[in-house]
């Protein structure tokens, strides 16, 4: 895409197979005019596929290498006069309730901006699309790319946040209610989709804040803009961090009702053996076979002896039920 400042508009260029909003061919880039900037897009390239743009732009070998690996923590790094900033993608998968993850590598340069996606969402074509529609912010040249591309990465993750939060709090309600239901493996799966969340949005705090103070190479009232989805991100990851501390202490809680659940097991096991020890008692004392035993010539001796164990093991019964043993 390149961006001619003058009328302001973005031109989409055909490079054959290509989709024509990814790639801009080499010969395009070296007719730039110094009031136009190109945005080259590219998904999931291999390393030799980014090898010539790479020359061309004069990208550092290391920084195209994290560009394809595609396993960077967010970051930001400067090589010459190009600036790198990785961030990671995130967005939530409601069949699964699962958080997923991706990443663009960000690459900024005087008269380009080179975006290298990873991952099944795509931030890079809701941000083209949000600078079509402003052509404000398009005027910003390259920085405004990385304003738009952090903008959707960010307001993703105030989205999937939210969704996060309402499956957490169908959690607490079912942690909380009477029903005897095993929660752990539950708790365990979205603790670790937190843990992940976490992980993607908390290091790129630090990576936007010295965009909120802005650079000497970039216009001055572009800080406001990067200020406002500081201010997003911010939030965010105070809500991540909440809900990381909720859900230990949600699992905390059920691990105590567990608990609980198993005493009361014991404790209604261990009042049955004791209501079935009297007759047990009974019945082996006649199993002895004693020589005499008055019992024996006695006609109610054994009616008696059922009675004995009948009214010990109902008293018993009583006294546990009374105690809530059962």
């Amino acid at each position: 895409m390149i961006y001619q400042e003058q009328t302001g508009e973005c031109e989409r260029i055909d490079c054959g197979e290509a989709d024509p909003g990814c790639q801009v061919t080499l010969d395009r880039l070296a007719d730039l005019k110094p009031d136009e900037f190109a945005w080259i897009r590219l998904d999931e390239p291999r390393q030799e596929e980014l090898r010539r743009l790479a020359e061309y732009l004069k990208l550092h070998p290391l920084a195209v290498e994290d560009a394809v690996q595609a396993h960077q923590r967010p970051k930001q790094e400067r090589y010459g006069d190009v600036l790198a900033v990785a961030v990671k993608t995130l967005w939530f998968v409601e069949r699964t309730a699962d958080v997923e993850t991706g990443e663009v590598m960000i690459f900024l340069g005087p008269s380009f901006a080179l975006t290298v996606r990873h991952g099944a969402n795509d931030p890079t074509a809701e941000a083209a699309r949000r600078l079509a529609d402003q052509p404000d912010m398009a005027r910003l040249g390259p920085v405004g790319v990385l304003h738009a591309v952090t903008d959707v990465v960010v307001d993703a993750y105030a989205e999937a946040a939210a969704q996060v939060r309402t499956d957490l709090t169908e959690l607490e309600r079912c942690v909380f209610s009477p029903a005897r239901d095993d929660l752990t493996e539950r708790i365990y799966s979205l603790k670790r989709e937190v843990v992940e969340f976490r992980d993607a949005v908390g290091p790129l705090v630090p990576v936007m804040q010295p965009f909120t103070t802005g650079r000497d190479d970039w216009p001055r009232h572009v800080v406001p803009y990067f200020r406002d989805v500081a201010d997003h991100l911010t939030r965010t990851d105070t809500e991540v961090r909440a809900m990381d501390d909720l859900l230990a202490s949600v699992l905390d809680a059920h691990l105590a009702k567990v608990g609980t659940w198993q005493n009361d097991d014991m404790r209604r096991i261990s009042a049955w053996a004791a209501i079935f020890a009297i007759p047990t008692m009974v019945a082996g004392l006649y199993g002895m076979n004693f020589s005499h035993m008055p019992e024996l010539d006695w006609r109610y001796g054994y009616p008696c002896a059922l009675a004995v164990m009948a009214l010990g093991s109902g008293l018993l019964y009583r006294a546990f039920r009374r105690n809530g043993w059962l």
